[in-house]
């Protein structure tokens, strides 16, 4: 496949969504608009909410100075403004004002309060047929404009789709292109959103994208609408890729009466679609007007909410042109529904009232004239699955957590500071998980935070951590690009990852897998159940046995399969001699009942997202003899090991004596690396404190920095924020429990090549 780059610069910033306040370093005006909070980042720029003199309201977009100077961006946002004015529409948003070759870039369009398409079915569930049909037919016809007007938009997806009570709108042409224009994108670029883009696009057959690739994504997106998921699934990039090119869709749930069509849309072949024109003819019923009932009522409620939010804001400002002063300061009807409207505001979620009260009280004393009193207590915030899906590690999290600021504060009592635990539970939910972030990055006592438990949540929480410039440390979450992140992209100074990714603890399995000599023909399956997890483990372990010289036997089935003892039969019957599950554990579950029952006797090796309780619950008798590999020390068996070091098993010692003693038990997997991973950040706070006043500016930095030794072992990070050396351990089931085998190792045993 392709190199892959998701948007152009000019389009760096996500979709437009809830307004947030403004940080400290945001400017408030630009060229005449006020700017009145923000409305989406990313690592190319920021969306803000402005307004003009006059009271007219934009999204202007922003983009970072630094990528101003970078080659051929100036001419991207140049041909994306232009583009913007070509498409005229009343289904596309229109360009107020822009400035390409200002200092830092800006382009200001109509502002639509609503949400975007994937916002609302990601938190309202899919849309109603008469809802579908109505959006498709105006997204088709914006869609005519765009090709009307000679290009082609080529990112067609939810969250370039915003909903507004007389329809839909079209936003985003970062990536437009002229019909048949090649110049500023290398020809081997794929350029759009995996998942919304045409299988031209996929292999990047650029003379061949044109009106129908639009055509097609517009497919999508209608499935997407229907079913409340993509055609072509989630997971890595590759393997929507391939998807795309390869495989049907999958339409399950598309109403029948919009089946044919979104069918036709979908068709591999560019020629073989329907024009915009010709979908939107079919798509007969206008859109709605000024009437609000084509969206089903929860998303209508959101609408308002927003519109009513606007009526919030502060009012226009008394020395623009054409407002008296003392006009503007008289009380008036406006004023007293203002009041309401803002403190209905604050009921329905204060977190924007307490980060600009906060930033008040850090700078002042209230009235503008004093120094606020130096802070004497801070906070380490915990992110985390505490009554979702994965609730019995963060559960586990917390515990570790709590129990470090805990010792800290019985330590150190009396010195400089005092340390708090604020808790945010994202309930292993990612369309929650970024407000959950919020709640901890925009409180200023919080210097640095533990999470997330999982890869979804962390992936949708990140934006609000670089926002913030606020450092992440997490244990659980190895999904690779939460660290490492490809160029354009800034580099990571936001996360930590205290374990390896999961590329590389799938490398570690492969070579745990070779300590067993008799291993020649391992099989390994790819179960798609969570995509992006199997894939990057599956790639890991491609990789190792590759290394060891050994050639496995390799099969990948979809999540949805269930007929295992036949996938397993295959396997078998292919001749190979030890097992290895790349997947969840619903399916490990599944294959070690097939195995069993199949009379399988060679070796069988799993990862991360097995290991656990569950799994040996589930599986039962099937579960014995297993190998898993998971990123956790069992501190009872460290505290066992005579080998260690005085100092290093007096540390572990201590941690179990004094986890029995606060929670009555011994700890569970993952309380150990968090009681270190916030140690290892309270450490640095108390030396630090001692040189001057605290702020978490440059604190990922000097994390990355350091070298920690705690009671499960030693963190020391490479220039990526990632972990050095292996961190992976391994374990054997026996006798209904998980058996502490040891490390991974660091090669293969048997290495051949």
């Amino acid at each position: 496949m392709s190199p892959m780059a998701q948007s152009a610069p000019a389009s760096g910033a996500p979709e437009p969504g809830a307004l947030q306040p403004l940080l400290p370093s945001d400017p408030s005006q630009l060229a005449g608009y006020r700017l009145l909070g923000r409305l989406g980042a990313g690592g190319m720029g920021v969306v803000y909410l402005g307004r003009t003199a006059n009271g007219e309201l934009a999204a202007v977009k922003v983009t970072h100075a630094e990528q101003a100077d970078q080659a051929d961006f100036r001419a991207r946002f140049r041909r994306e403004v232009e583009a913007a004015r070509r498409v005229v529409s009343p289904w596309a948003v229109p360009v107020l004002g822009a400035d390409p070759d200002a200092p830092e870039p800006w382009m200001a369009t109509a502002f639509v309060p609503g949400p975007s398409l994937g916002e609302a079915v990601r938190g309202h569930g899919p849309l109603p047929e008469r809802s579908v049909s109505i959006l498709g037919g105006a997204v088709a016809r914006a869609l005519a404009a765009v090709h009307t007007a000679g290009l082609v938009h080529r990112d067609v997806k939810p969250g370039n789709i915003l909903l507004a009570v007389d329809g839909p709108r079209l936003i985003d042409f970062g990536i437009a292109r002229a019909t048949g224009e090649t110049g500023l994108t290398s020809t081997d670029m794929v350029v759009g959103t995996p998942g919304f883009l045409a299988p031209e696009q996929a292999e990047a057959r650029a003379d061949e994208i044109g009106p129908a690739a639009d055509v097609f994504a517009l497919g999508c997106l209608l499935a997407f609408a229907a079913t409340g998921r993509p055609p072509f699934g989630s997971g890595s990039m590759d393997a929507l890729l391939y998807r795309t090119v390869h495989d049907e869709p999958d339409l399950a749930g598309v109403p029948d009466g919009l089946l044919d069509l979104v069918r036709q849309c979908l068709a591999k072949r560019p020629a073989e679609r329907p024009t915009a024109e010709e979908v939107a003819a079919r798509l007969t019923e206008d859109a709605p007007g000024a009437a609000a009932d084509w969206l089903p009522a929860p998303v209508v409620t959101t609408i308002a909410a927003r519109s009513a939010a606007m009526l919030a804001l502060p009012a226009i400002d008394a020395t623009a042109p054409g407002i008296d002063p003392a006009a503007a300061q008289k009380p008036s009807r406006r004023g007293f529904l203002l009041l309401g409207a803002a403190a209905a505001v604050l009921a329905a979620g204060g977190g924007a009232y307490a980060l600009i009260d906060a930033r008040r009280d850090d700078d002042t004393q209230g009235d503008g004239k004093a120094p606020a009193p130096k802070r004497n207590t801070w906070a380490i915030g915990l992110l985390a699955d505490l009554s979702g899906p994965a609730k019995e590690i963060g559960q586990a999290q917390e515990r570790g957590a709590r129990l470090a600021v805990e010792q800290f504060n019985a330590l150190h009592k009396g010195k400089p500071f005092t340390l708090e635990l604020k808790v945010s539970d994202d309930r292993g939910d990612r369309g929650g998980a970024l407000a959950a972030a919020r709640r901890l990055t925009t409180d200023p006592s919080v210097v640095a935070v533990l999470g997330p438990t999982s890869d979804d949540t962390g992936q949708a929480a990140l934006p609000a951590f670089e926002e913030a410039g606020l450092p992440l440390l997490t244990v659980s979450a190895g999904y690779n690009m939460l660290a490492l992140r490809a160029a354009p992209s800034p580099p990571n100074t936001t996360v930590l990852r205290a374990i390896p990714n999961h590329i590389m603890a799938g490398t570690y399995l492969a070579w745990t897998a070779t300590l067993l000599p008799q291993i020649r023909r391992p099989g390994v399956l790819q179960e798609r159940t969570d995509d992006q997890y199997s894939w990057q483990y599956t790639g890991g372990v491609r990789f190792g046995f590759k290394y060891a010289g050994i050639t496995p036997h390799f099969r990948v089935v979809p999540g949805r399969a269930t007929d295992y003892r036949k996938i397993i039969g295959e396997m078998i019957d292919a001749g190979i001699d030890a097992y290895v599950h790349c997947g969840v554990r619903s399916t490990a579950v599944r294959a070690a009942r097939a195995l069993k029952e199949l009379g399988f006797t060679g070796p069988k090796f799993t990862g991360q997202h097995v290991f656990g309780s569950a799994f040996l619950e589930e599986a039962g008798a099937a579960a014995e003899g297993w190998f898993v590999c998971a990123p956790v020390v069992d501190p009872v068996a460290r505290a066992a090991d005579a080998k260690q070091k005085p100092a290093d098993h007096k540390a572990v010692q201590d941690f179990l004596t004094a986890h029995r003693k606060r929670y009555g038990t011994d700890p569970a997997f993952y309380t150990g690396e968090s009681f270190d991973v916030v140690n290892m950040v309270t450490s640095w706070l108390f030396t630090s404190a001692a040189k001057g006043p605290l702020s978490r500016k440059g604190l990922w930095q000097a994390l990355r920095a350091q070298s920690y030794t705690g009671a499960m072992g030693g963190y020391q990070f490479d220039d990526h924020g990632e972990l050095k050396g292996v961190g992976t351990f391994v374990y054997g089931v026996e006798n209904g429990a998980y058996k502490a085998i040891g490390a991974a190792p660091s090669s293969p045993a048997n290495k051949k090549a």
